[in-house]
């Protein structure tokens, strides 16, 4: 598949995977207007497409209450859940919130008070999402002029790796995951497209375990 993407498992030992796109080369998913992502459920059952017509399936993530799936649309620019019904089929798609200019969501992680934490890629912005889809800053490192240069080429459907490969903030390097660490998980270790190292800060609100530690 040209565009799979991202995969995680949960406490059931269900494994997610997104897949952004069916355009090859993926780069012509870049779009506002395609909605052809998807993700995909692989369980004792075998493996299906569960939720379709997705804007660049990026990242997803369990809910800390087990019963929401997370998945962020990258190029229709917001976050959208669906409830998992007991037999693993996804009720419809609720959109929890949409971004404004220069957020394109990337990576998603949940804090310990079921905040879900969006890394936004371009921009280099982290905003942490209530259930409710408020939305609350934490971190950016954001160039303007290079936001609205390529807001514009977003917006003429010309958006393409050139675009996603070029720097203009002062430090961090086209954020696009962010992982919470350390033994209070009260780490914040954020990963990026063009750098060379991780970047970590401090958390006053901990992070949900990962399921892994559970293993």
């Amino acid at each position: 598949m040209a565009g799979t993407h991202y995969i995680v498992q949960d406490i059931q030992e269900r494994t997610w995977i997104t897949v952004s796109t069916r355009a090859i080369p993926r780069t012509l998913g870049y779009r506002e207007n395609i909605k052809d992502g998807f993700i995909v459920l692989v369980d004792k059952k075998g493996a299906r497409i569960v939720a379709d017509q997705l804007g660049f399936a990026n990242e997803v993530a369990i809910h800390p209450s087990g019963k929401w799936i997370y998945v962020n649309e990258t190029f229709a620019k917001q976050l959208s859940r669906f409830a998992i019904n007991d037999n693993s089929s996804l009720n419809g798609k609720e959109v929890v919130t949409t971004f404004g200019e220069g957020t394109f969501p990337d990576g998603i992680a949940f804090d310990s008070e079921g905040f879900a934490w969006i890394t936004s890629i371009i921009s280099n912005r982290i905003i942490r999402v209530a259930f409710s889809g408020e939305q609350e800053l934490v971190l950016e490192d954001v160039n303007d002029d290079h936001v609205k240069e390529i807001e514009i080429a977003f917006r003429e459907g010309r958006m393409g790796k050139a675009e996603i490969s070029k720097v203009m903030s002062k430090k961090l390097r086209n954020i696009s995951s962010l992982a919470f660490g350390g033994l209070d998980l009260k780490t914040c270790y954020v990963g990026s497209l063009l750098g060379e190292s991780v970047q970590s800060f401090p958390s006053s609100i901990a992070g949900h375990p990962p399921v892994h530690w559970n293993y």
